[in-house]
């Protein structure tokens, strides 16, 4: 009886995971050999751990990551310009805490996306927010924002992520619209939070697919200064993964 009103009480007080581990010490007769301070660290330890997982998992469903990538998956083996020592200090999230940002380029297929994906869900697992976005969505956003007067509140939310993934930048020529969109999120984050941005156009290019030539050094003066490059190259990795599958077939 006893036991059951501790339960009830530790479920009030939100301490779900220190209740588990209370069960589990329960169903361990060794627990016994233990001082209350070393069982009592161990409920500690385990509230902990219960509430980092959960706040992880909150991160990771907000992310709304396009793909379920990690940094452990990443394949090095394909030539296509990857400097292993580079992503693994980019995995640290040293970077984001630094508020610097990440410029991804390559051709389609090459795992722009992919790379994106993988380092905004390393800084979920480091309990740091994150938020995908490509960038036509980001466009329609705003202009249905614009229309039905949230468009402040829309922009605020862009700004307080800690790190914001626009991928896709450059498909198409920016109108007018869109690149006075672009520019005031990149305004707001500026110096506050960590982009990353993926584009199949050297960064070179930008200017041409932005338009308005003060938009653009506006644009790039804030991205790019203290940005860390990834440039990849090579073939489309599902291009060469469907060659490797029709041979396996074919053997």
């Amino acid at each position: 009886m006893l036991n059951e009103q501790t339960f009830e009480k530790l479920s009030t007080l939100n301490l779900a995971g220190m209740a588990e581990a209370l069960k589990e010490q329960f169903k361990q007769p060794g627990m016994n050999d233990l001082s209350f301070e070393e069982r009592f660290a161990m409920l500690v330890d385990a509230e902990h751990l219960f509430r980092e997982n959960k706040r992880m998992k909150r991160l990771l469903k907000n992310a709304k990551l396009k793909l379920s990538a990690s940094m452990e998956d990443i394949d090095f083996r394909a030539p296509r310009g990857l400097d292993k020592s580079v992503i693994r200090s980019l995995g640290t999230c040293g970077w984001i805490r630094k508020r610097q940002n990440v410029i991804v380029v390559g051709p389609t297929g090459t795992g722009k996306t992919y790379l994106s994906c993988a380092l905004a869900q390393r800084a979920c697992r480091e309990g740091i927010s994150a938020f995908y976005l490509r960038t036509p969505a980001l466009y329609r956003t705003l202009a249905m924002a614009r229309a039905d007067g949230s468009y402040a509140r829309v922009l605020g939310k862009l700004s307080r992520v800690s790190l914001l993934v626009l991928d896709d930048l450059g498909l198409s020529a920016l109108s007018d619209q869109e690149r006075r969109d672009l520019l005031e999120v990149i305004e707001d984050r500026h110096g506050g939070a960590s982009t990353i941005i993926t584009s199949q156009l050297p960064v070179e290019h930008w200017h041409e697919v932005i338009g308005d030539p003060t938009i653009a050094d506006a644009l790039l003066d804030r991205l790019v200064h203290n940005a860390h490059r990834v440039t990849l190259k090579g073939e489309s990795m599902r291009k060469t993964r469907a060659s490797l599958t029709h041979r396996e077939e074919t053997v």
